[in-house]
C-alpha cells in the first residue's frame, strides 16, 4: 500500500506543478511543452527540496507511454501518401544531416581532448533529432499540416531507420574496434523488410477489424481495441529489438488508412496529452543545473553545433532535393535538437564501458536546452529566411534559381511521365510481393525451433521437419511469387517495346522483343529463388527432399494457377481500396 501511496503522491506533484507552470506559460504566450520541461526541472532531484519525487523509475516508465502515444498520433496524421510525396527529399535531408553531424560531433570531441570513442559516440548522438519534441512543438504551433512539417516527419522516419543501423555499427566498433558493414546493412535491410510487411499486412487487416468493432457503436470498445493493437504491435517490435517509437508510428500509419480515423484521434487525444506531459516532465527531471556550471563550455559549443549544424545540413539537403523558398530554412530550424535516440546511444556507450561518465549528463543538458529552443527556432524560421533573402548576393540567388529550374527540367513530361509512373508502380508492387515472400521464409527460420517441437510428434527426423516447414513457407508464398512473375513479365514486355526499336532490329524486332519479354522474368524468378535459398538456409532440407518439395509446389502451380492469381488479385484490390478510402466522421 505504501508503494501505491508514493506513486499517487508523485503523480499528484507532477500534474499539479505541470498544470500551474503550463498555465503561466500559456498566459505568457509561450509553448506549453517548455512549461512541462520547466516543471520537471522545478520538481527534479537537482532542485531544492530534493525529495519531491520518490520513484523516478516509475515516472520514466510512464514517460515511455508518452513517446508511444505521441508517435502513434504522428502516424495517425501522416499517411503513406504523404510519405511517398516527400520520400526523396526526406532521404537526402536525413543522409546530409547524419553525415555532417557525425563529423561535427567527432571533431568537437577531439577538440576538447576526449577519447576517440567518446568523440565517435558524441557524433552519433548529435546525428538524430527528437521526434517527440518536434511533434509536440508543431502541434502547439498549429503547423503540423504544412509542407515543411511533412518533410520533417519524413526525415525523422528515415533518421530512425538509419539510427538503428548506426547503433549496430557502434556496437561493432565498441566491441571489436572494427566496422562490420555486412551486419549494418543486414540490420537495416531487415528493418525495412519488417516495416514493409507490417504496413501491407496491417493495412489489409487492421482497418477491417476496426470497421467490425465500430458496428457496435461503442467508443469504449473501439478505444480498447485500438490500444490492444497498439501495445500488441509495440511488444512485437520490442521482441525484435527495434524502437518502440517506430512501432507506435507504424501502427498509427496503418490506422490512418481506416475510415474511422477521426473518431480514433478524438478517443486517443486525452490519453496522449496526459502521458506526453509526463514525458516532457521526465526530461526536466534529468536536467541538472550543476552540469551546466561544470561543463558549460562543452554544452555551449555542442548546443551551437546542433543548432547551426542541423540548420545547414538539413536545409542544404532539402534544397538539393529541389525544395525552394522558405522550406529549407524551416526544415533546418525545426530539426535543430537531439532527443530519444541520443539517450539510447549514450546508454549503449555506458553499458559497453567505452565512453566516459561525463558524456551522458552533457547530452541530457544539450537535449534539454535544444528542446527549450525548438519552438522559438521554428517560429523564427520565417523572419530569418526573409532576412536571408535580402542578404544573399544577386549572383548567388540567380544560381540557386537556375538550379531549381534545372531540377524541374529533369522531371519527365507527357508520355515519358506516364511511362515512368507505370514502371515505378510495377517495381513497387514487385518489391512489396518480394518482401512478403522473404518475410514468410524468414518467419519460418525464426520460429523453426517451436515448429520443430510441434512436428516432432509426427516425425522425429529433423530433415523431414525442415522439409515440411520450408514446403509450407513455399506454399504460402505461391500467390506472391506468381504475382511477382506476372508483374515482371508485364515490365519486361513494356521495356522490350520501348528499348527494342524497329530501326535497329529491323525484321527481327518482334522476335527480339519476345525473347526479352520471356527471358527477363524467368531470370528474375531464378534469382529470387536463389535469394530465398540463401535466406532460408537454416530450414532448407537436403537436396532429395528439396526436389520433392519443389515438385509438389510445381504440381500445385499447375493445378491452382488461376485460383492463386485470383486470390492475389483480391488481396491487391482490398489493399488499394483501403488506401483510397477517405476518413468518415459519421462512423
Amino acid at each position: 500500500m505504501h508503494e501505491v501511496e508514493l506513486f499517487i503522491q508523485d503523480m499528484a506533484i507532477i500534474m499539479l506543478i505541470a498544470g500551474i507552470v503550463t498555465v503561466v506559460f500559456n498566459k505568457l504566450k509561450q509553448p506549453v511543452v517548455l512549461g512541462y520541461i520547466v516543471a520537471g526541472v522545478i520538481i527534479g532531484p537537482h532542485t531544492p527540496p530534493y525529495d519531491l519525487i520518490q520513484d523516478e523509475k516509475t515516472v520514466h516508465i510512464l514517460s515511455e507511454l508518452g513517446v508511444i502515444f505521441l508517435l502513434f498520433s504522428l502516424g495517425l496524421e501522416f499517411s503513406l501518401k504523404k510519405l511517398a510525396k516527400v520520400g526523396a527529399t526526406a532521404f537526402i535531408g536525413a543522409a546530409a544531416e547524419i553525415l555532417l553531424m557525425i563529423w561535427i560531433g567527432y571533431e568537437i570531441g577531439l577538440y576538447f581532448g576526449w577519447k576517440r570513442m567518446d568523440a565517435i559516440f558524441l557524433g552519433a548522438m548529435l546525428a538524430v533529432s527528437s521526434t517527440t519534441i518536434i511533434v509536440k512543438a508543431l502541434n502547439e504551433l498549429g503547423m503540423k499540416n504544412e509542407k515543411f512539417a511533412q518533410i520533417i516527419f519524413g526525415i525523422l522516419i528515415v533518421e530512425d531507420i538509419l539510427a538503428i543501423g548506426m547503433i549496430a555499427l557502434l556496437s561493432g566498433v565498441a566491441t571489436s574496434g572494427s566496422v562490420d558493414s555486412t551486419e549494418v546493412f543486414t540490420t537495416v535491410g531487415k528493418l525495412v523488410l519488417f516495416m514493409t510487411v507490417s504496413l501491407v499486412v496491417g493495412i489489409l487487416a487492421v482497418p477491417r477489424l476496426l470497421s467490425f468493432i465500430s458496428r457496435f457503436k461503442s467508443n469504449e470498445m473501439l478505444l480498447v481495441a485500438v490500444l490492444g493493437v497498439l501495445f500488441g504491435f509495440c511488444l512485437l517490435v520490442m521482441k525484435l529489438q527495434y524502437s518502440v517509437a517506430l512501432g507506435a508510428f507504424l501502427v498509427g500509419a496503418v490506422m490512418a488508412e481506416s475510415r474511422h480515423l477521426h473518431r480514433i484521434e478524438r478517443l486517443v487525444e486525452p490519453i496522449r496529452d496526459m502521458f506526453s506531459a509526463i514525458f516532457f516532465v521526465a526530461i526536466g527531471l534529468l536536467f541538472d543545473p550543476n552540469v551546466l556550471v561544470k561543463y558549460w563550455m562543452p554544452i555551449t559549443v555542442i548546443t551551437l553545433a546542433v543548432v547551426f549544424g542541423k540548420l545547414i545540413s538539413c536545409g542544404l539537403g532539402t534544397f538539393i532535393a529541389g525544395q525552394g523558398g522558405r522550406t529549407p530554412m524551416r526544415v533546418g530550424m525545426g530539426l535543430a535538437q537531439i532527443g530519444e535516440f541520443s539517450f539510447i546511444i549514450a546508454a549503449l556507450g555506458q553499458s559497453l564501458k567505452v565512453t566516459s561518465d561525463f558524456l551522458y549528463p552533457i547530452v541530457v543538458a544539450v537535449s534539454a536546452v535544444t528542446a527549450l529552443l525548438t519552438p522559438y527556432l521554428i517560429k523564427a524560421a520565417d523572419p530569418l529566411s526573409a532576412k536571408a533573402v535580402t542578404l544573399v548576393p544577386a549572383r548567388v540567388s540567380g544560381l540557386m534559381g537556375m538550379y531549381s529550374r534545372w531540377l524541374e527540367s529533369l522531371q519527365p513530361t507527357g508520355d515519358r511521365a506516364e511511362l515512368t509512373r507505370i514502371i515505378r508502380r510495377i517495381l513497387m508492387q514487385v518489391m512489396v510481393n518480394l518482401a512478403l515472400v522473404i518475410a514468410i521464409f524468414l518467419g519460418g527460420a525464426f520460429f523453426v525451433d517451436g515448429l520443430s517441437r510441434q512436428l516432432s510428434g509426427w516425425t522425429p527426423d529433423p530433415d523431414v521437419q525442415k522439409a515440411i516447414i520450408w514446403g509450407c513457407a513455399l506454399v504460402l508464398s505461391l500467390p506472391f511469387l506468381i504475382a511477382t512473375y506476372r508483374k515482371l513479365q508485364a515490365l519486361s514486355m513494356l521495356l522490350a517495346e520501348v528499348s527494342v526499336k524497329p530501326e535497329f532490329a529491323g525484321a527481327y524486332t518482334s522476335g527480339v522483343r519476345k525473347i526479352v519479354s520471356e527471358v527477363l522474368p524467368i531470370m528474375s524468378i531464378v534469382g529470387i529463388m536463389l535469394l530465398i535459398f540463401v535466406l532460408s538456409a537454416s530450414i532448407l532440407p537436403p537436396l532429395n527432399l528439396l526436389a520433392f518439395v519443389l515438385a509438389g509446389a510445381a504440381g500445385l502451380l499447375w493445378l491452382l494457377w488461376s485460383k492463386l492469381v485470383k486470390l492475389h488479385s483480391r488481396l491487391q484490390i482490398a489493399l488499394f481500396e483501403t488506401l483510397d478510402e477517405q476518413p468518415d466522421d459519421a462512423h
